[in-house]
């Protein structure tokens, strides 16, 4: 299917790409296990077309790209705009990634991410909508947003071991050769079937969303005994 062109600053035309996608995934492939010890459970979950939306814990700033390089699908991340700085923005636009602003309603990442889904793509979020705890206690609205008006089913993913220890080298990101454990879990529907987009059937998915996001996350650190 076409991916239709949207306009980013300025009247620049931005498209998320998926060739572009597939590149970062290579990168990250090749970073991720070459850097760390990646361990990769329950792929095999993960639907092999059509659009899926990856619901991620986030703790550490590794999370997204560690998921880039593990996961068996491209994925476009939804990425706060104040990454895209310098020489960062333009390599973050060529992979696919999409900018957005948290401060405000931002319908050129909404039509972006819609875009992706609606041309079966694989929409990676942070669902806490900021680095945290990871633990999905608080979730925004915007998860159940696009489950809802896309239809595409939510795959929870649970990224453990990122923030156990500091490298020596680099504080900041695991040691090197480290092991980290990204889970992934069963897809499901956000909506209840009957296909409303109200106010209340987007308040009642996060609630849904929350309590498989939480069951998947308690149900990740089991498996692996983190």
């Amino acid at each position: 299917m076409r991916r239709h062109a949207r306009r980013g600053e300025a009247g620049r035309r931005v498209t998320p790409s998926p060739q572009g996608a597939a590149v970062g995934r290579g990168i990250g492939i090749g970073l991720m296990y070459g850097l760390w010890k990646p361990r990769v459970l329950g792929a095999w979950r993960v639907p092999a077309s059509g659009p899926v939306i990856f619901a991620v814990n986030h703790a550490h700033n590794l999370d997204g790209p560690m998921l880039m390089g593990t996961a068996p699908r491209p994925v476009h991340f939804l990425i706060k705009k104040e990454a895209f700085k310098g020489p960062l923005g333009p390599f973050l636009e060529s992979i696919g990634q999409v900018k957005v602003d948290r401060g405000a309603p931002d319908r050129t990442a909404i039509a972006g991410a819609l875009d992706i889904l609606t041309s079966g793509g694989v929409l990676g979020i942070f669902p806490e909508g900021t680095r945290g705890t990871g633990d999905f206690a608080s979730l925004r609205a915007g998860l159940a947003y696009f489950a809802l008006r896309s239809g595409a089913p939510i795959v929870p993913v649970a990224v453990l071991g990122s923030t156990d220890r500091r490298g020596r080298l680099i504080k900041a990101l695991p040691p090197l050769r480290s092991g980290v454990d990204v889970v992934f879990g069963d897809a499901f529907e956000a909506g209840d079937g009957s296909g409303r987009r109200t106010r209340k059937a987007l308040d009642d998915a996060t609630v849904r969303i929350q309590e498989k996001l939480t069951a998947h996350l308690e149900n990740a650190r089991r498996l692996t005994g983190r």
